[in-house]
């Protein structure tokens, strides 16, 4: 498996993606009932190869010299674009009658030639490394809690504007709140952009730590519940998004509410142990 693996290179993905932007840009001249489906294949494939790129850069780096692990400007570039087409994937099965293909695919095959062009740039130090992972997922994990809390209390402010409503309150000029779209609205994309900040920390810190133990130290608490913290963001964000209940704003206040309290217990594993003094 790792000697087909092996064979894997910058072209696949950027082929597979250049197939997926000429297959959107067919639109333009006929119909084609399943292009859908074809850029999804195409996406798909591109995805698995760039991570199977990644990933086995990762297992064949060698921590113990001096040149630090995913710390070069070309590897910085694969990583960009990953997320981008990540992201652009999630947004296309949303909507694929729409055509921001025709915006995010340039985008993503000129990040991928940008990680080309530099790729013989030297790589940063195994130390300067560590401290721009560590930064990295300090930031993340940081935006990550700002945006649980702000869904918190938009989910707050949903119960208690829901309130007003049914006692016929909600009119107030003295008392005004935003309206029960707006919040519901600001609380799904909060849940969204905590699940995503939140899964990029956990990444950049397993990254600092190969940079600096050269292992992963799993029984750390903090490690522990950063992981459960994220898996339950997945699975919050997903029911969110793909369950719809006549009581969505609730729903989503709860969840919300049961996020808070994994992310406050996972910040008072990391403040009070040895994870967060590292």
């Amino acid at each position: 498996m790792f000697e087909i693996l092996n064979k894997i290179s910058v072209a696949c993905f950027f082929t597979s993606y250049l197939l997926a932007l000429l297959i959107e840009l067919s639109r333009l001249v006929f119909n084609f009932g399943a292009r859908s489906a074809a850029v999804l294949m195409m996406m798909g494939l591109g995805l698995f190869t760039q991570i199977s790129f990644l990933f086995l850069r990762v297992l064949e780096g060698d921590v113990t010299k001096e040149q630090g692990l995913l710390s070069s400007w070309a590897e910085w570039s694969l990583l960009l674009a990953l997320g981008l087409a990540i992201f652009f994937t999630v947004a296309y099965v949303r909507r694929s009658d729409t055509i921001i293909s025709f915006f995010f695919l340039p985008l993503i095959l000129a990040t991928i030639g940008l990680g080309i062009l530099v790729g013989g740039w030297e790589p940063f130090s195994r130390d300067r490394a560590t401290n721009v992972w560590a930064s990295i997922h300090g930031l993340a994990m940081l935006l990550g809690t700002g945006a649980v809390l702000v869904g918190f209390l938009a989910g707050v402010m949903y119960l208690v504007q829901s309130w007003r409503l049914k006692l016929k309150r909600a009119g107030s000029r003295r008392f005004r709140l935003p309206t029960l779209e707006t919040l519901d609205r600001s609380n799904r994309q909060s849940l969204l952009v905590s699940t995503i900040s939140v899964g990029i920390g956990v990444i950049a810190g397993m990254i600092m730590n190969l940079n600096q133990n050269n292992r992963l130290i799993w029984t750390d608490s903090g490690i522990i519940l950063s992981l459960v913290l994220f898996a339950w963001l997945c699975v919050a964000a997903a029911t969110e998004f793909f369950y719809r209940p006549a009581s969505r704003g609730r729903k989503a206040f709860y969840m919300t509410l049961a996020s808070l309290g994994f992310l406050l217990l996972a910040l008072s594993s990391v403040i009070f142990s040895s994870h967060g003094v590292s």
